[in-house]
């Protein structure tokens, strides 16, 4: 039986998502489901975790007694919601820039990824074994720069231009993956649009606008997702530092647990309304049947 190309391409996707189906499926539904059993209970045993139904208290006492936890949670929330914007703008015009034909473009394309590979996974875990605080890996060249800034230029200015280079620093560090992303979309539009628009006359302002924003709006919007989870899940996370705490400093896994919750469901609402936002900007193009962009909604 001859299977429509579209159905295909489905088929195909849905191929390469399942291995991470299955591990959802074998290694995430059992901790989701016990932490929301924890959320609106209470733990009687830890052997067993024999748990006592007890309502809505643990939401409640975050709410209402925990005089930390709203202030800290919409503090986190705010920084994460101002960085998004600032590493999406970031990340993409670098990824534009070291797109370009310029030389030791390879060099370039491993120096602004290198940040990330040191500040996450294997790398920062085996240099934190060795006693190295891993906001110290981030903040030793910021240091020393401040330190030379403070030098030559007045105090005023000096902390302007301090403040601006911390965040460019800051920035720098959590756009790795967004930056690699981003020149893949890049590297995957066709050098013969450009070569058309500029029969048309346009230059390379138009051509952003009209050519290159819309083809990688699909990218933008993983980013944006991406940027935004990153941020919320954050190990220096203000409000994540508290939940570990809570679970496994106190050993309250019931408020813990419950704090938890109420930080997914606000994740995924702000992921849900970044969605809401973006369908109307993200297009796609099928490359079988010619036709102009789509709305992706």
């Amino acid at each position: 039986m001859k299977i429509k190309a579209s159905h295909r391409r489905t088929l195909e996707a849905y191929t390469f998502i399942a291995p991470m189906i299955i591990g959802l499926a074998a290694f995430f539904v059992f901790p989701l489901v016990l932490s929301l059993r924890l959320s609106f209970g209470r733990l009687v045993r830890l052997t067993g975790m024999v748990i006592e139904w007890a309502g809505l208290d643990n939401f409640m006492r975050a709410f209402l007694e925990d005089v930390d936890f709203l202030p800290r949670f919409w503090s986190t929330a705010l920084i994460s919601l101002r960085n998004l914007p600032m590493i999406i703008v970031f990340s993409l015009i670098i990824a534009i820039l070291i797109n370009k034909n310029i030389r030791f473009k390879g060099f370039f394309r491993t120096a602004f990824f290198l940040p990330f590979l040191i500040g996450s996974g294997y790398v920062l875990s085996q240099l934190m074994n060795q006693g190295v605080d891993g906001e110290i890996l981030q903040t030793t060249d910021i240091l020393s720069t401040v330190t030379f800034v403070q030098m030559i230029m007045p105090s005023g200015l000096g902390n302007i231009v301090n403040m601006f280079l911390s965040l460019i620093v800051g920035l720098l560090w959590g756009s790795g993956v967004q930056i690699l992303l981003f020149l893949a979309g890049l590297q995957g539009i066709s050098p013969s649009i450009y070569e058309a628009a500029r029969v048309d006359s346009a230059n390379e302002w138009d051509a952003f606008w009209h050519i290159t924003l819309p083809m990688i709006s699909p990218i933008i919007l993983l980013n944006m997702v991406y940027t935004l989870v990153d941020q919320f899940t954050h190990v220096n996370n203000a409000l994540v530092v508290t939940i570990r705490n809570y679970m496994f400093g106190s050993f309250q896994f019931e408020y813990a647990a419950a704090m938890g919750w109420i930080y997914f469901i606000f994740i995924l609402l702000m992921v849900g309304i970044i969605f809401l936002v973006m369908r109307r900007f993200v297009y796609t193009v099928d490359p079988h049947d010619g036709r102009r962009p789509k709305d992706a909604g």
